[in-house]
């Protein structure tokens, strides 16, 4: 872990995996409004939007200084391998009248990223949760992160019961 992912004072955007997280959502905005190959799009992070420039850009700027390159790779790669399993999650957990091509595209990309980790199983429920709610807090200054944390409690506790349900499934003697 670097001193930056141990200081917790600093801003969402100031840790590399929640900076990862951002450019996450960006790159799958990205290829969701205008088509783009997946691959396409993660290259042209990893070589324009990351880093520090010489001239110190910024996020306003379209840069991503101190981002963990690898997890912005994997969640990219990860939502376009499980597009429809992960868009069916989100959707059971939406209310029928708000289906989820009425979500604001951003939004709809934020979803779908901590669908995928979430569905992956690898990081503990709490820490997605707080990890795509500073995310929302820096896209959406409005009620979005208060809709992102019920959908995300939501979808972990239902994810998370499947889980057992199996569990409990395949250790029962026939």
């Amino acid at each position: 872990m670097t001193e930056l992912q141990d200081e917790p004072r600093l801003k969402g955007a100031q840790r590399p995996r929640t900076a990862a997280r951002v450019a996450a959502v960006q790159a799958l905005f990205q290829i969701d409004q205008n088509g783009d190959r997946p691959e396409n799009v993660i290259e042209q992070f990893l070589v324009h939007r990351f880093g520090t420039t010489l001239d110190g850009a910024s996020y306003e700027d379209g840069c991503i200084p101190e981002a963990d390159t690898q997890l912005f790779s994997h969640i990219v790669r990860l939502v376009t391998s499980l597009r429809t399993q992960v868009t069916q999650e989100v959707e059971k957990t939406l209310p029928e009248t708000w289906p989820i091509a009425r979500l604001d595209p951003v939004l709809r990309a934020l979803l779908l990223a901590a669908a995928a980790e979430a569905t992956e199983g690898d990081a503990p429920a709490p820490v997605l949760i707080n990890e795509y709610m500073d995310v929302a807090h820096a896209f959406f200054s409005g009620d979005e992160p208060r809709l992102v944390n019920g959908v995300l409690d939501t979808l972990f506790k239902r994810l998370a019961a499947e889980r057992n349900h199996d569990t409990e499934q395949t250790q029962q003697p026939d």
